[in-house]
């Protein structure tokens, strides 16, 4: 009977222990615990106008008109807690680019729109409340504020015709205040699940307003990885008068993400 307890003992002692990779706001450790993750925002539905020299032009694109004018995107953001205070960076890419051929007179102009967007945000965190649930699971929420970089890039080139063309648009930036919530849960070992929203501008250097919300889960590989998806809203409101006149972009997005994180 002796000899059973034992190799029991043995075998489970040689079975391998399986961790799997919690966030970094859910470590609740007074150790640095960080989050590294990047990630596609694959907007299924993009409505709203755009605006260069005073001249409007209607926005209306489905996935696919999306990808086929997208020339580069990626988002990114980094997390570092320490008990109930942490750190993040967010940061977003995004490029379209769209050649047409105009009818002028007897021959053809050819106008290229360049859209290109880009920001860097740099929040403080803090948790507001946290701690387990009756099973034993972890929930957090927390609140965050700070500043946000954004760069908007919104020109039209227009050559080839019978003129001598034209370069309309420009690049405006600015800086703006930005303030934010989320809750966390863990769903179970490999599971968790998480609800944000953040919102900047209120109407600072131009920008009415820029927000979003994201609802997701994510998924736990190993000890250090994860895979993230869920559907994100964003929607983004900014105007401003340059002296070929307004420059104005206000976009609405909706769709669902995928990334990966690396916890460590």
């Amino acid at each position: 009977m002796k000899s059973k307890r034992y190799a029991a003992i043995v075998c489970a002692a040689l079975l391998p222990t399986t961790v799997y990779a919690e966030s970094a706001v859910l470590s609740f450790s007074e150790d640095w615990s960080h989050d590294l993750t990047f990630y596609l925002f694959l907007p299924t539905s993009t409505d709203g106008t755009s605006t260069v020299a005073g001249q409007s032009v209607p926005i209306d694109l489905d996935f696919s008109d999306a990808l086929d004018l997208l020339d580069f995107g990626i988002s990114g953001r980094y997390e570092a807690w320490q008990g109930d205070f942490g750190i993040i960076v967010d940061a977003n890419y995004l490029d379209l680019g769209h050649t047409q051929t105009i009818p002028i007179g007897m021959g053809n102009a050819t106008a290229d729109v360049d859209v290109t967007q880009y920001w860097i945000g740099l929040l403080g965190a803090y948790r507001v409340l946290g701690g387990t649930d009756a099973a034993g699971r972890k929930r957090s929420f927390d609140l965050s504020a700070g500043v946000r970089y954004n760069s908007l890039k919104q020109t039209v080139a227009i050559s080839g015709g019978p003129g001598p063309g034209a370069n309309l648009g420009g690049t405006e930036a600015w800086w703006e205040p930005v303030i934010g919530a989320r809750y966390a849960w863990q769903i179970n070992d490999r599971w968790t699940g998480g609800a944000s929203i953040d919102a900047g501008g209120f109407g600072v250097n131009g920008d009415d307003l820029q927000w979003s919300a994201t609802l997701g889960a994510d998924y736990s590989l190993g000890d250090r990885g994860s895979i993230k998806l869920g559907l994100r809203y964003y929607s983004i409101d900014y105007s401003t008068t340059r002296s070929d006149g307004e420059f104005a972009y206000d976009v609405d997005q909706f769709g669902p993400f995928i990334g990966y994180t690396l916890s460590f």
